[in-house]
């Protein structure tokens, strides 16, 4: 995945502009993002003090590291299971 230009504490910052009364286009053209883009920060982060990004980003790191182990569990799991069912 790609990595973004912008670090959770900077996407909150540039929400906090535009919720201080700046035009959205505004603050998009100033620091270089699209709409679309600010939107989907906004839907993530709306409402979010950085403390609580920072958590969301660990969360979200740990919630991928056990998924990947289920996966390889589960495909262990079906190997043995292949292992098991062959006649010797």
């Amino acid at each position: 995945m790609k990595k973004s230009r912008f670090s959770e504490e900077q996407i909150i910052g540039i929400l906090r502009e535009q919720e201080a009364g700046r035009p959205t286009a505004e603050v998009c053209r100033k620091h270089g993002v699209s709409e679309a883009t600010f939107f989907r920060w906004k839907a993530k982060y709306g409402g979010l003090e950085v403390s609580e990004a920072k958590r969301l980003k660990t969360l979200e790191d740990e919630n991928a590291r056990l998924k990947r182990l289920l996966a390889e569990a589960m495909l262990d799991n079906a190997v043995l299971k292949d292992l098991a069912a062959k006649k010797w």
